[in-house]
Order: structure tokens, then sequence, then C-alpha cells
């Protein structure tokens, strides 16, 4: 049965080799296609990051299966998939801003984010730093135990949170924000939902949430947020998913939650229909 720490140990290594892979390709970054608006793009380094994950997982975990953003999901035998986000923040990426990130995660059960049991993860980010974290073995900030100890009160969070790409989808998030602005500290988009994790597991921001991620947007890093001591849930105390996440520290997480359902932020709110 391959342990945690094996899986770390590899999830370290390929994320950390495709961040170098991206970094030196960055300069000649350009737009390939997009997805669900003209403004939701990729490069070619996303689907050449990609092609790299996916080569080196081919001769390290042949019987695992993938989840990948810009390639077919690949069924396994070993009862392992491994959750990848060849560049998180592409449109940072692409402007030369190191908020982005490459995001591995190892995950068992279905490959669904209520669903599996995350047991390795790594977030190696354009500012050179690698975060990572073992289920059960803690969580780690280039190889330094990383842990959040204690967090300031509501009125005084620093909050973090992000938008879709489709404008009705982001007017409603716009919305949030605005009933949020008068209850928190001050509010940041930085444009990478990976990092923005770590940084809450690291204590630079204190809080965080969205609606509407994707699996492999948050798969490592809530795992890295949790090991540190974060709470990262649903609005209904449950697992997060794609409907909405939301990060804090287990003191204040209650009141944060309770201030996002008063400005309208429930979980019945889908983020594919705003």
């Amino acid at each position: 049965m391959d342990t945690a720490h094996e899986l770390l140990d590899i999830a370290r290594l390929i994320a950390s080799e495709t961040a170098a892979l991206i970094r030196d390709g960055r300069s000649g970054a350009r737009v390939h296609a997009t997805k669900s608006s003209a403004i939701d793009i990729v490069t070619q380094m996303d689907l050449a990051a990609e092609a790299h994950l996916r080569e080196r997982l081919s001769q390290l975990r042949p019987d695992d299966g993938i989840l990948g953003e810009e390639g077919e999901d690949t069924a396994g035998s070993s009862g392992v998939t491994w959750i990848l986000d060849p560049i998180d923040g592409t449109v940072n990426y692409l402007y030369g801003l190191p908020h982005y990130a490459v995001s591995v995660a190892a995950v068992t059960g279905p490959p669904r984010p209520r669903e599996w049991s995350a047991l390795a993860g790594a977030v190696a980010d354009g500012s050179g730093v690698l975060w990572s974290a073992a289920r059960g073995g803690g969580a780690f900030r280039d190889g330094r135990p990383l842990r959040r100890e204690d967090a300031p009160p509501l009125e005084s969070t620093l909050l973090a949170t992000g938008f879709q790409y489709v404008a009705q989808r982001r007017e409603r998030q716009g919305e949030i924000v605005t009933s949020m602005l008068g209850q928190v500290r001050d509010i940041r988009r930085l444009g990478a939902a990976s990092v923005d994790l770590c940084l809450v597991a690291a204590g630079a921001i204190d809080a965080y949430y969205e609606h509407g991620l994707h699996a492999w947007d948050f798969a490592a890093a809530a795992l890295i947020a949790q090991e540190a001591g974060v709470k990262v849930a649903g609005l209904d105390g449950g697992a997060a998913d794609e409907r909405v996440l939301v990060a804090a520290h287990p003191d204040v997480w209650d009141d944060l939650a309770h201030a996002l359902v008063r400005a309208g932020a429930e979980t019945t709110w889908d983020a594919r229909r705003a």
C-alpha cells in the first residue's frame, strides 16, 4: 500500500520540475485557446506543463488515474488518482505576475471533492516557494513545518476571494464582495486559488472563499491548509466542492460562514447558473 509520504515525494518532485519548465517558458507564453469565455485563456505553456506532468506520472506511477485541467481523464487500477492543475492563475502568468502555481494532488476514492480522500499535495508557486502536505503528516513551506496558531476576529480579517470568467457570474460575485467589505479589514483578489489557500495556511492572508472552483484548483492546496490547522469546508460545514469553498482558522470560520450567508453566498447558489 502506498503511503502518503511516498506520494508526497512524487508530488513535490513533479510540481517543482513543472514549475521550472513554465518559469523558463514564460517570456514566450502566448494565448493558445479560450474556454468558458474570451478571457478564460489557455497558453501553450499550460498544455506543455500538463503534458510534462502526465509523462512523469506515466514513468513513476503508471497504474494511477489522472484528472487534469487540460487533458482527458485517465482511469487507473491502483486506486490513486492524481489531480493536476498545470498553471493555476494563467492570466497572472501571461502578464508576468508571480501569483500562479503548479498544483499536484494524489487522492483515493472517486475523484470528486466530496468523495475523495486527499493523501498528498504540492503547490509550486511563481515566486519559487514549494508548499506541500501529506495526510496526517503536516504541512510544509519549502520543507519547513507550517502551522496556523491563531487568527484575528472577523472585523480584522484580511479576506481573499476570486471571480469566475463569465460576466453574469462575476457580477453576482461582486454583489457578495460589496456586502462583505464592511464586515472585514479588507479584501484581496490575487488570482490563483491554490496560492490563496497556501497563504491562508501561512497566515499571510487570514481567510479565503470562492464560488465555482474546479477540483484541480484546490485539491492540493486544501490539504495543505487543513494540515496547517485551517478549516476548509463548504458553507454547510461539509467538505468543500465546486459550489463554494471557505477557508479560515477554526476560531473564526463560523463567523465568516455566517457573514457570507448573510451576504447571499448560500450553499444552494449555483456558480454555473448565477
